[in-house]
């Protein structure tokens, strides 16, 4: 599992590097949010754990105005604990934050926590439809069925936010990333109806000059 530590303690830094490669991880680290752009530009680590206060701006506006649309787990490290700025964190997606001083036990746990849910939940069914994150695979059934690269990562972006409406505007984004292409939101259209065609199954809601949605069964 990939970490993406963003901090500019060099003492954090190196103590959080250290006990997280000892636990297994591979860890990626970066002392600045331009550092930052720079790396997840061509990379989407599991899991981010992410200081407030940076040298060249704030984690909670970065947090908000880039990384939320990725839907990354991320935890933030702060040296302040006002609780307006807390639930800001936590309202904005954050999955959960620790207060300066911590404790790297502390630290660990939680993202043990996460990673333990992610195992949990990585096989997600749907009606008759089977969706394993961790193989990339769909299933009908017992089937597997076959579907295009983009329309498997746009499957798997539905998936990821079960009970959510996804933009049309954020799969756009996506789909650039992932072609180098700008898209129109004709095409998006188009390769959802293509989705559909393949599942057989009204998993994928339409909610009308928005985005789409799929939602867990009851």
């Amino acid at each position: 599992m990939n970490i993406l530590l963003i901090e500019d303690n060099q003492n954090i830094l190196d103590g959080l590097e250290y006990s997280l490669k000892k636990e297994g991880y591979n860890v990626l680290t970066c002392q600045t949010i331009q550092s930052s752009l720079e790396y997840l530009e061509n990379n989407r680590p599991h899991i981010i754990i992410l200081d407030i206060t940076l040298p060249d701006g704030n984690g909670l506006s970065f947090f908000e105005h880039y990384l939320v649309k990725y839907h990354i787990p991320t935890i933030f490290l702060t040296a302040r604990d006002g609780e307006e700025e807390i639930v800001k964190a936590l309202n904005l997606g954050a999955e959960d934050y620790l207060t300066k001083p911590f404790f790297t036990k502390e630290l660990l746990a939680r993202i043990n926590k996460i990673v333990l849910r992610n195992k949990k939940s990585a096989i997600i069914k749907i009606k008759d439809i089977q969706f394993d994150l961790d193989k990339m695979v769909v299933l009908k059934g017992d089937e597997p069925l076959v579907i295009s690269p983009l329309e498997l990562k746009i499957l798997h972006l539905l998936f990821l936010n079960l009970n959510k409406v996804v933009r049309r505007e954020d799969i756009a984004d996506h789909l650039w990333e992932w072609t180098g292409n700008d898209v129109s939101l004709h095409t998006i259209t188009v390769y959802i109806s293509r989705i559909r065609e393949k599942l057989e199954t009204d998993i994928i809601k339409t909610v009308k000059g928005i985005g789409y949605r799929v939602d867990e069964e009851e």
